[in-house]
């Protein structure tokens, strides 16, 4: 611990807002590993009870959509069943859009990401340039102790060469976080759309076309005759 403490001060002061950008780099690799771990555990079991539901009851789906509208899939799921007898483009149009927010939000971080890619190698080149400019201004060219002052401006040019290290870990860091977001990210919109798709199959062939026949019963149940006692009849007189 104390030789990275060590190596840390060496490298001056680019150090500090490297060290900023890997903590955040770090804090939001956590919580988004959260994030998936808790989607990816849940989401297959909401999507089932739904589909399942969805055959039978449409209303009971959508109660179970909106148990699980804390999760990402649950709010793709809700957006359509929550509407009054849409038609088939509404019901998908519906979806549409929830995807859209709901990938929206999974991408939030991404361009943080980026640029920490992008900034965090140039830090560490800024560093060490800035290194070997103290480095070589601080050499006595014209001393007779040529062997020492060539040992000094090797510590000099090692030291600043420490920020170049730095920046390049924090960017291959970020740049692998990124990686594994994006690989996630384009796995969750075919899995969204491929559930999607079977629930507005669902919906179709079960609740929509059959409401559409010229023969359909009625969306409420009729009325029942009436079981009130019929008075009785009386006999007419020879």
């Amino acid at each position: 611990m104390t030789r990275f403490y060590q190596l840390f001060l060496d490298g001056g002061p680019v150090m500090y807002p490297l060290l900023i950008l890997s903590i955040f780099t770090i804090a939001y690799g956590l919580e988004r590993a959260w994030f998936w771990i808790r989607l990816v555990s849940q989401e297959h079991r909401i999507v089932n009870d739904v589909l399942d539901a969805a055959r039978h009851n449409i209303a009971k789906a959508a109660e179970i959509a909106e148990l699980a509208r804390y999760l990402p899939i649950g709010r793709f799921l809700l957006a359509p069943l929550q509407l009054k007898q849409p038609s088939p483009e509404t019901f998908r149009l519906a979806m549409e859009a929830a995807g859209d927010r709901e990938f929206v939000e999974m991408r939030k971080g991404d361009k943080f990401l980026e640029t920490v890619v992008a900034i965090a190698p140039l830090l560490g080149l800024l560093g060490t340039v800035m290194g070997l400019i103290t480095t070589f201004n601080n050499l006595d060219v014209g001393g007779g102790s040529g062997t020492a002052e060539a040992s000094k401006a090797a510590a000099g040019i090692g030291e600043a060469l420490v920020t170049t290290a730095a920046g390049m870990i924090v960017a291959i860091m970020a740049l692998l976080v990124l990686r594994v977001m994006v690989t996630l990210q384009a796995q969750q919109m075919d899995y969204f759309s491929e559930v999607g798709s079977e629930l507005e199959l669902i919906y179709r062939q079960v609740w929509y076309e059959p409401s559409q026949l010229p023969n359909a019963p009625p969306a409420l149940p009729p009325m029942q005759p009436s079981t009130s006692p019929e008075p009785p009849m009386t006999r007419s007189p020879h």
